[in-house]
């Protein structure tokens, strides 16, 4: 669900800190999410980015206090937001929407200009982009780290390593994701599938979470799994963040759950499905918190068979991922919109 899960993150954590505050959301009526959303929202026959006019009027008549415009956004969308007295923020995920924030125009235009993700994957500001801010004195920017449950991160911190009698009953855990058919990788949560389903078979406990259209076929004419392997259908965050705090190791994509299992202090399995993850890969695996994979189902298998049964291997790079110490973005936000709608 890629930005909709981030910004839903966010409005949530912003309703716990102000529970009058009303949030308004604009989508995409053909976004399997959208029926689901649990705030009001305007829906749009395509993208928002795509109707500036309707966007426009939509702020008009809303008049908020910020908007906040999540990898996507037209010029016309942010000056509205700024004719309309409300304070516009920016999030950037992509190198692309990155240096559109950076041009001179949208940087008058943004009040804060958020970095979906922590330094070490996303890169310092550049000489360019400091001499940008020196000259105009903003936007301000902030690095959101990882969104995650507000308690996830501490949880994991506190937890002790576990005892070898406990280690045996841990668990593998699968998250592939799949919101999205990435092209080259159309088949991508069925791989991952295949090598839950492998691994179990190895007499490791497994538990797959995900939409698949092989655990739909088997709803309909039930298979015999392996008796290690738990399989889930899509579970809500506060759930799959527990899941990933008692995992002994995570296997997931390069998106948003590898941060997530790290945050956490979960060694991870990476397995790039799109485009931009590998190189968010390779940045995990030059901190030493996690270890790349190709898509296929028995090179999956494989690595996580052998990364669970490598102690030494396992201890140091959860001891890294701690050691990160990633912030909450969701306490990052809320604190920058209360920063921000703070009275003069």
């Amino acid at each position: 669900m890629g930005e909709y899960a981030r910004s839903l993150a966010i409005a949530q954590g912003a309703v716990a800190h102000w529970p009058q505050a009303v949030i308004h959301f604009a989508l995409s009526r053909r976004a399997r999410y959208a029926a689901g959303t649990p705030f009001p929202t305007t829906l749009l026959d395509s993208s928002p980015t795509f109707h500036s006019a309707a966007v426009g009027e939509l702020i008009r008549t809303f008049r908020p206090d910020a908007v906040i415009f999540d990898n996507a956004g037209r010029t016309a969308q942010l000056r509205a937001a700024r004719a309309s007295g409300a304070r516009v923020i920016y999030i950037s995920a992509r190198a692309r929407q990155r240096r559109k924030a950076f041009r001179f125009r949208w940087m008058r235009l943004i009040d804060e200009h958020w970095i979906a993700y922590p330094r070490f994957i996303a890169g310092n500001l550049s000489t360019l982009e400091r001499l940008k801010l020196k000259l105009l004195r903003r936007p301000r920017v902030r690095f959101l780290d990882v969104i995650l449950a507000r308690t996830a991160a501490a949880e994991a911190a506190e937890a002790a390593p576990a005892a070898p009698a406990a280690k045996r009953q841990a668990y593998v855990l699968f998250i592939p994701g799949g919101g999205t058919a990435h092209p080259g990788a159309r088949d991508a949560v069925e791989r991952f599938l295949a090598a839950a389903r492998g691994l179990a078979r190895r007499g490791v406990a497994t538990r797959f979470v995900g939409a698949s259209a092989a655990l739909a076929a088997a709803a309909v004419a039930p298979v015999t799994e392996p008796a290690t392997l738990s399989l889930f259908e899509i579970l809500p965050q506060a759930e799959l963040a527990g899941l990933m705090r008692n995992a002994r190791l995570v296997v997931a994509n390069g998106g948003s759950t590898l941060l997530q299992s790290i945050a956490c202090g979960v060694p991870c399995v990476a397995v790039p499905i799109a485009g931009d993850q590998a190189g968010r890969i390779h940045q995990c695996v030059r901190a030493g918190v996690a270890l790349a994979a190709p898509l296929d189902a028995a090179a999956i298998e494989r690595s996580a068979a052998e990364l669970f049964a490598d102690d030494a291997r396992l201890l140091a790079m959860a001891g890294r991922a701690r050691g990160l110490k990633l912030a909450d973005g969701v306490e990052v936000a809320v604190q920058a919109i209360t920063a921000l709608l703070a009275p003069a």
